[in-house]
């Protein structure tokens, strides 16, 4: 997840948001099998679920594919989901073996539509009596289970790769994550098999599908892109920490009543300047948001403040109607007030936050930060 938050945060024009893209590894080009730590938080988000103060490996490409980046490009949230479930089904040469896999996903909030979902698999070198095969591996939607024979299953995508091949297998699930959200008691979960080309059914373990017994760096998980609607930090977070936050008011109010005294003082003894943009930097810690936002520690939000006085030049980005107005309040200064100094263009932040079950989520919050300031 760290890697789609430095992808997101990684723009060269301010106004718009671009990605960086690099390319797929030549043993997984039209495979599905991107090589390195694919939407991995530097080998953070797989770690993340299980725990806060992990390390960040330095090894392993950060990459996000040019599929990726169309996800980003269209989401606002982006939500990464830990496997919950995980058996094993080996049976003998001739029967079937699969594993399967289940996410919850009721967390997520009312009203977010998900653009696409994937689910990811890190897949390490096949056994070598396999050196020379292509494996297919397939991940299926189960329908329906039965007690005594092999469930209902619907196929959502297939992957080919070869036994040497090493990387993560990223499968698109959109269409079955999007009916769980509608009625979450379908939701039974995903299964996976691998075959050789002839047909022949192995084990996950030996396609070198990595498992619940790998490394935390490369287990399974789910990922899932949303168009979100536009509420800051929602209320179920504040719920959690208005308690905290009273009591840290009741402890600084003197504190902050001293400041705006101060600040009105100056106000008032001090010629104001003309509207333009101040610097104003936002500390998440200071807000006593550190323990649930992950990245970044804070941002430059700057503000605007200033006159907006007669003339209004070039520079205030006036608007014809507070120019307008300007006249007006010279006319008549008790009844018409001066233009005010407010935003007229603003950028976004992506924010890498827990939510209240510890799943990572990855959003872009509209609107937070001052490019520039004018007369309105």
């Amino acid at each position: 997840m760290l890697d789609l938050y430095n992808a997101m945060t990684n723009e060269e024009d301010p106004e718009e948001l671009e990605y960086l893209v690099r390319g797929s590894s030549p043993s997984g080009e039209g495979k599905g099998l991107r090589k390195g730590y694919l939407a991995s938080p530097n080998g953070y988000s797989r770690r993340i679920y299980i725990s806060r103060t992990s390390s960040l490996p330095t090894q392993s490409p950060t990459l996000a594919s040019l599929h990726d980046t169309n996800f980003l490009n269209d989401a606002d949230m982006v939500m990464s989901f830990v496997n919950l479930v995980e058996r094993d089904k080996d049976f003998s040469h001739q029967r079937r073996h699969y594993k399967e896999f289940r996410f919850d996903l009721t967390q997520i909030p009312h009203g977010e539509a998900v653009t696409a979902a994937e689910f990811r698999i890190y897949k390490d070198r096949s056994y070598s009596r396999f050196e020379n095969e292509t494996i297919k591996i397939s991940i299926y939607q189960i329908i329906k289970e039965y007690p005594n024979r092999d469930a209902d299953l619907f196929l959502l995508d297939t992957k080919r790769a070869q036994a040497p091949d090493i990387g993560w297998l990223v499968f698109d699930i959109t269409v079955t994550s999007n009916h769980w959200v509608i009625d979450p008691q379908n939701n039974l979960g995903l299964q996976l098999c691998a075959e050789m080309a002839d047909g022949r059914s192995i084990s996950v373990k030996a396609a070198g599908l990595i498992g619940r017994h790998g490394p935390q760096s490369k287990q399974p998980f789910m990922v899932a892109f949303f168009k979100a609607s536009e509420v800051l930090f929602r209320s179920v977070r504040a719920a959690n920490h208005k308690k905290k936050n009273q009591n840290r008011s009741k402890s600084s109010s003197s504190q902050n009543t001293s400041r705006m005294s101060s600040v009105a003082d100056y106000n008032t003894s001090e010629q104001k300047q003309a509207c333009r943009k101040h610097e104003l930097y936002v500390s998440f810690r200071d807000l006593g948001w550190q323990d649930w936002i992950i990245a970044p520690e804070g941002y430059a939000a700057f503000y605007c403040d200033g006159e907006c006085s007669f003339p209004l030049n070039a520079h205030m980005n006036a608007t014809n109607h507070a120019i307008v107005q300007t006249l007006v309040h010279l006319m008549f200064p008790d009844h018409v007030p001066k233009p005010c100094c407010a935003p007229t263009k603003l950028n976004a932040i992506s924010v890498l936050y827990f939510d209240d079950s510890s799943n990572v989520i990855l959003k872009k919050y509209r609107n937070m930060v001052v490019r520039s300031c004018g007369c309105h």
